[in-house]
């Protein structure tokens, strides 16, 4: 399909711009391709396309279906989706054959990849330097440079920030992630960076009991020798209560819904945020595979009298940290017992998760932004963020609002339905029609008097 994107060389400004091209800003960008009258560019300072490349192992698989693709969940007929992408790679029959729900991730990073190399309107290499309301022009100003130094600026009546999340390691941690620990202290992000020379030491500790954290658990057990003589000792921490299931059930996945967006967002904030700390295993439980492959493993090391090399501790926390030799000290605590251990380690990866962050191009702007008391961004129906009234152009974020709109920000199976809403408040027009009712869940309480609604009505316009 040819794309409406003109050349970012112009004077006239875009209808959109997005920084950053990850999954939700990619699914946009291909909603938005060929779309008559409406001119997007998407800018990116990677080289090109990468999806969590230190998760990327053999055998770890996309916790959502195929579906949950760029596309599918807001137009099905997209040439953009998976499916299509299968046939232009002729493997249509090879996936059928495989009877596949949920791919591989690094089938869905290669189709990402697919996807961003042949949308016009993606630019790689292309640094988002500073973010202006430009007054005179009544639009933003955007100024972007390549690695080779070269500077452009574009203009843009609205743009979208879709500039991901950044790892999270805890305090006690943090002063290690030098040069002189690297390899030994990290993120889970780099795991795949450093797994051959984690997977030589005689001791690691995985902190964190998501998914990221039982896949980095799992790729660590599976290089000890069949006997379990070889390969590290395995040491799987985590501050839950329980190294626990992701909630997958048909009803409980009503939670990522337009259903339970509207509803959580009508709920006072203490009580938002309460939720988002209760719902835990909504999002960051482990998939029962990756548990059940893990218990599998320390199960073959018990035949014949053997004890599995391998530690798992819930309701455990990090309290300090210091380099010991050629190790380190952890001090724990317990929390439940209220008691404090000791661990002695030779590696720590942390897989603690990621968290929004601002980003420097945007210090250009803060004063114009609305910014609630905990310094995020205030986020309407339409994914909006509040401006000083003097900006007349829009502002959008993905996957900054878990605060306003609950636990399915960073879920890939609300991302189309997402971009799809941002794609229709930014047109002006519904471009795509959107589901405003997809649950069996009423949550909250009934409407009196209201009449019963079907279960699936047609999709109407846009959700405010």
């Amino acid at each position: 399909m040819t794309a409406s994107s003109a050349s970012p060389d112009r004077n006239a400004p875009y209808d959109l711009v997005g920084v950053g091209i990850g999954p939700f800003n990619l699914s946009l960008a291909a909603l938005a391709d060929g779309v008559a009258g409406f001119d997007a560019l998407f800018l990116d300072a990677k080289p090109a396309f990468s999806w969590h490349p230190g998760l990327l192992m053999e055998g770890t698989v996309l916790q959502v279906p195929f579906l949950a693709d760029l596309v599918t969940m807001a137009d099905p007929t997209s040439p953009w989706s998976f499916l299509n992408y299968l046939r232009a790679h002729d493997r249509m029959f090879t996936f059928f054959f495989s009877e596949r729900f949920h791919i591989p991730r690094r089938e869905y990073d290669h189709y990402c990849r697919w996807a961003a190399e042949r949308l016009p309107s993606c630019r790689f290499d292309a640094e988002v330097t500073a973010l202006e309301w430009d007054e005179t022009a009544d639009a933003f100003a955007v100024t972007y440079r390549s690695s080779s130094g070269a500077v452009s600026r574009v203009t843009a009546r609205q743009v979208v920030l879709g500039v991901g999340t950044s790892p999270v390691v805890p305090e006690p941690l943090r002063p290690f992630l030098t040069e002189a620990h690297a390899g030994r202290v990290l993120h889970s992000a780099d795991f795949r960076a450093h797994r051959e020379e984690l997977g030589a030491l005689p001791d690691v500790t995985v902190i964190g009991a998501g998914q990221s954290g039982a896949e980095v658990m799992l790729d660590l057990l599976r290089r000890q020798d069949g006997d379990g003589a070889g390969g590290p000792f395995v040491r799987w921490l985590a501050r839950t209560p329980a190294f626990a299931p992701m909630e997958y059930s048909k009803i409980g996945l009503e939670h990522f819904t337009p259903d339970y967006i509207r509803y959580f967002r009508s709920l006072p904030e203490a009580t938002r945020e309460r939720l988002v700390r209760e719902q835990w295993q909504l999002y960051k439980g482990v998939s029962e595979k990756t548990l059940g492959d893990i218990h599998d493993e320390l199960y073959e090391r018990t035949i014949g009298g053997g004890e599995p090399r391998a530690a798992l501790q819930p309701g455990v926390r990090v309290a300090a940290a210091e380099a010991v030799g050629d190790g380190y000290l952890l001090t724990c605590r317990h929390d439940q017992q209220g008691e404090t251990f000791e661990v002695r380690t030779s590696a720590v990866v942390a897989a603690t998760g990621y968290a929004a962050v601002r980003p420097a191009f945007l210090d250009t702007l803060t004063d114009l932004v609305d910014w609630d008391d905990k310094g995020r961004y205030r986020i309407d129906g339409d994914y909006r963020v509040a401006l000083d009234p003097r900006v007349t152009g829009a502002l959008y974020a993905q996957n900054a609002e878990t605060h306003t709109h609950g636990v399915g920000a960073p879920d890939l199976s609300l991302g189309a339905w997402r971009a799809a809403t941002i794609l229709n408040a930014a047109a002006g027009r519904t471009v795509l029609d959107v589901p405003r009712r997809q649950a069996f869940t009423t949550f909250g309480a009934p409407i009196p008097d209201a009449p019963v609604a079907s279960a699936l009505p047609a999709a109407v316009g846009i959700p405010r």
